[in-house]
């Protein structure tokens, strides 16, 4: 391994960071009570807000600088669909009243759409990207300065 290698990692460790907290954030959401509808949706939206700024990260900077180095465009394609059809859910759970009784159904279909999404990109696109010699560690610092200007955004406009 490279000495210069950052402590927070490169892009695939960044992005699978991401994608671990969130497949937490699921499995607590599993374990809530239907009836805890505070918690469940307080969970849900979290989660949401995580695949929000981890979407942007990866149509913003991951899937490009992929799109440059590998030579399969279907999966680049699928995966923006996939983007495209959680954004649609996230949007429908977010504009969804505490009592509506999809939300639940909703945010479980989000998390298949997750699950589903998340192995194709560590077992597809990963790989590729290694096989690629993408620079890994450089990718990496764009993704954490995007994440903290797309944190600090999320933030203020909750404040």
């Amino acid at each position: 391994m490279p000495r210069n290698r950052s402590k927070e990692g490169n892009a695939l460790e960044m992005l699978k960071r991401d994608h671990d907290s969130v497949e937490t954030q699921l499995g607590e959401f599993e374990k809530l009570d239907r009836e805890q509808v505070e918690s469940v949706r307080e969970l849900a939206l979290r989660a949401c807000a995580e695949l929000r700024i981890h979407t942007a990260l990866e149509e913003e900077i991951f899937y490009p600088a992929l799109r440059d180095v590998i030579d399969d465009e279907d999966i680049l394609n699928e995966a923006a669909v996939e983007h495209e059809t959680a954004r649609m859910l996230i949007e429908q759970l977010e504009n969804m009243p505490d009592d509506d009784p999809n939300f639940h159904a909703t945010f479980t279909v989000l998390g298949e759409y997750v699950r589903h999404h998340v192995r194709e990109e560590e077992n597809e696109m990963f790989p590729a990207a290694r096989k690629a010699g993408l620079d890994l560690e450089a990718l990496g610092q764009r993704l954490r300065a995007r994440k903290e200007q797309l944190v600090g955004e999320a933030l203020g406009a909750h404040a």
